[in-house]
């Protein structure tokens, strides 16, 4: 068994911002939890920013390409994520943490180190290549079975898996649905360890989605009882904000019936 090394970034930022980020496979209902998450909080006063996984113009249209083509090798689809995510960590993340508001990520570093695992990359590599990163203040982890995710998927608003979302660049299976399975089986393998290496705060993504949100909330809200962001043109709001979450009693729910 590989012992990976000591990671460099387990210890809390020094920023005044917080950091929450969602995690889970395709299918999971991670996003559609952080956009309930992130109206809440937006609701409530403060300011939120918001980032998701392959989002930076600078390579976002070259990822676009590789995968259209299916040029990608495990490799080069690591990199390229990296680059997006070290593009973003810099310009879109670390200033708003800087400035004391609240970040919301759909995806962080361990979608990287999950994925790029269950494609044969060396995990102590990745970790490596994301030492630059910052630890989250909350990390959820929506785990859900394969087999739910796949209902999700099919149901929704598309009709069939994406080719690499299924794996197929590996030659798992020429079936989409099967290749899909074994290598979404990697990843949650990957999750799996990954959740005891940081520490994330699983969640039974097979719940109802606003059992889950309510579940959410009262976690973010133990999490930012005691935060204060600084001051600035919505200092009444946000006081107001910091004083709710002070309260003991936690908000009820009103949650939204899609998926993602």
């Amino acid at each position: 068994m590989t012992t990976l090394p000591k990671s460099p970034y387990l210890s809390a930022h020094p920023y005044p911002g917080k950091l929450i980020v969602v995690e889970g496979i395709d299918g999971s209902g991670k996003s559609t939890q952080l956009s309930l998450m992130r109206k809440w909080l937006e609701s409530q006063g403060p300011n939120i920013f918001f980032t998701e996984w392959n989002s930076s113009a600078l390579v976002k249209e070259t990822t676009r390409r590789g995968k259209k083509t299916k040029v990608l090798t495990p490799l080069t689809f690591s990199l390229l994520h990296a680059t997006d995510f070290a593009n973003r960590l810099y310009h879109q993340i670390l200033p708003p943490l800087k400035a004391g508001m609240i970040v919301l990520a759909d995806r962080y570093m361990y979608t990287a180190f999950a994925r790029d695992a269950a494609r044969g990359i060396s995990p102590s590599w990745v970790r490596s290549l994301y030492s630059f990163a910052i630890k989250p203040d909350i990390a959820f982890y929506f785990r859900v079975p394969i087999e739910v995710s796949i209902s999700r998927l099919l149901e929704g608003t598309r009709a069939e898996l994406k080719y690499y979302e299924a794996g197929m660049d590996l030659g798992l299976s020429t079936n989409v649905v099967e290749s899909f399975k074994i290598f979404q089986s990697r990843t949650l393998a990957e999750y799996d360890k990954i959740v005891e290496e940081f520490g994330l705060t699983v969640m039974d993504a097979t719940l109802e989605i606003d059992e889950q949100q309510e579940q959410v909330r009262e976690v973010v809200s133990k999490a930012l009882a005691h935060y204060k962001p600084k001051r600035g043109t919505h200092a009444k709001r946000e006081a107001l904000f910091w004083r709710r979450f002070a309260l003991p009693e936690s908000e009820g729910t009103q949650g939204e019936a899609d998926r993602t």
